[in-house]
């Protein structure tokens, strides 16, 4: 399958510039990793709220606690943006990875005719197969989040690091243009981005289209956290901070995205 190289002016067009939800979008040819090249900017004094930064090849992609993703050149769309969430109470930024994860959805499902679901904290799935993983990282002290994202497209199965991933090719949908996908995402997560700014926090419409698109909630689960320690229960809600609560039976327990390192069904 063609991958040709992404076209930042098609990216842009309607999204970026003065009065629209962007400021800033620049393309790389090959980087370690979208998320790191923005949390530098923002050690050096840079104001990276509304920036977009994607690369057609990442040699250091990472997810959460430090684990490493590679996928060949321009097979994925890896894109990472600047938040300031300081009009935000920092307990609320933990709903900033959950909505990205609807916003992916909600692009999906208008251009790509795909139906997918969110697996709490940090997962798009299709048919349990990872279609795009998530990954907030805060930086430095001040009050800016940047928002990772890596969604496969036209991976294929000898291609991908983990038998578990996904990708829109793999599931036989036509859409594989990443100009097309890339620009429905962003202006997607503007509005969601948007509307948790407004709220300050998780809005109603947030917490409705989580419950609707939720693979997690409902379900029996199993959650390790650090220390080998583990939950079991039934994953109930998200609570205001993001967190997941989880019913044992005898108590409800509160986990936040920070402290879980894996969440798998429990049968």
């Amino acid at each position: 399958m063609p991958r040709p190289p992404l076209d930042a002016a098609a990216v842009r067009d309607g999204l970026v510039g003065p009065g629209l939800p962007w400021r800033q979008l620049d393309v790389v040819e090959e980087t370690g990793s979208t998320n790191a090249d923005l949390l530098a900017r923002v050690a050096a004094g840079e104001d990276i709220d509304g920036c977009v930064l994607l690369a057609e090849y990442q040699n250091a992609g990472r997810g959460r606690h430090g684990r490493h993703w590679l996928a060949p050149p321009r097979a994925q769309i890896a894109m990472s943006v600047g938040v300031n969430g300081a009009s935000v109470a920092r307990s609320a930024w933990g709903w900033l990875p959950l909505a990205t994860g609807l916003a992916v959805v909600d692009a999906l499902a208008a251009v790509a005719d795909v139906t997918a679901g969110v697996k709490w904290p940090n997962d798009v799935l299709v048919n349990d197969g990872k279609l795009a993983g998530i990954l907030t990282e805060v930086g430095g002290a001040g009050p800016v989040i940047v928002i990772g994202l890596g969604l496969n497209v036209t991976l294929t199965a000898d291609e991908a690091p983990d038998p578990a991933a996904t990708s829109l090719a793999m599931l036989g949908s036509s859409m594989t243009d990443r100009n097309t996908l890339a620009h429905r995402i962003l202006r997607e997560l503007a509005g969601r981005i948007d509307a948790w700014r407004t709220a300050a926090g998780a809005d109603p419409a947030l917490l409705a289209d989580y419950q609707r698109h939720s693979l997690t909630l409902g379900r029996r689960v199993k959650a390790t956290l650090p220390g080998d320690r583990e939950v079991l229960g039934i994953a109930q809600a998200v609570d205001e901070m993001g967190r997941l609560l989880v019913d044992t039976g005898g108590q409800t327990v509160a986990i936040s995205a920070g402290d879980i390192t894996h969440l798998r069904a429990a049968h």
